[in-house]
């Protein structure tokens, strides 16, 4: 068993090694891609180049802004598995209306109800689980920005061991058949049209609860909300 795990942690640090050098490799040539696309379409005329031309600089230049934006998200995650955790005593509603302050000038122009229940205190890194909730709740704003009353609602349940913590939107929704790979990196269930992002938030998410001890997991349907729902182990003195 001591042999399986050692083994499973060296296959691990070598594709934390691997992520993390292709992220640098790449990130230079994508921004000279970027940079001399833009340099390029504006010392064109648009008078006289054909308009496609144009519109194939800018598919280029936008493509290579997405990619880096892969690989920078690629490297964070990369740094997850060797970020030291700073274990103490987390208040999880503060970090809620933290993340919920930190939103707002996404909600301009938009009407969403909060429903945001009492939370509980748990033992943790408070910069890791701050992230686990600014991805869960911006996500929540992203799938709910095409409905005209959006909701969220956070709340927790209590189990014998561990604290349970959910947040439930009214937006988009998803297929359940494919729940198993909405924590897989780079796994995407709507197109970049509908919801632009990388695919990789959650996976983090799923790294972070999970270096806690806790477990994660998800409810949905197809223009009916979703439901993500965390674990946390109770804190000692709770048992």
């Amino acid at each position: 068993m001591k042999a399986r795990t050692a083994q499973l942690e060296a296959i691990n640090q070598e594709l934390e090694a691997f992520s993390s050098s292709i992220s640098h490799d790449l990130r230079t040539p994508l921004r000279y891609i970027s940079s001399f696309a833009e340099r390029l379409q504006g010392k064109l005329n648009a008078t006289v180049v054909d308009a496609s031309i144009l519109q194939t600089l800018n598919i280029i230049t936008k493509s290579a802004l997405e990619a880096e934006k892969m690989v920078d998200d690629l490297l964070e995650f990369s740094r997850l598995g060797k970020t030291e955790m700073h274990l103490t005593t987390v208040n999880i509603s503060q970090l809620v209306q933290q993340v919920q302050e930190q939103l707002q000038p996404e909600l301009i122009g938009r009407s969403l109800h909060w429903e945001i229940e009492p939370l509980a205190t748990v033992e943790g890194d408070p910069a890791l689980l701050r992230l686990v909730l600014q991805n869960l709740l911006s996500n929540a704003v992203k799938y709910t920005r095409n409905n005209t009353e959006a909701a969220i609602k956070i709340g927790r349940m209590e189990q014998e061991q561990e604290v349970i913590f959910f947040v439930k939107d009214n937006g988009a929704g998803f297929d359940m058949k494919y729940c198993n790979r909405l924590f897989s990196i780079f796994q995407r269930l709507h197109s970049q049209e509908q919801f632009p992002g990388t695919g990789v938030g959650l996976a983090t998410v799923r790294r972070i609860i999970h270096r806690h001890g806790g477990r994660i997991w998800a409810e949905g349907a197809i223009d009916q909300g979703a439901t993500f729902y965390f674990s946390l182990p109770k804190r000692e003195a709770q048992l």
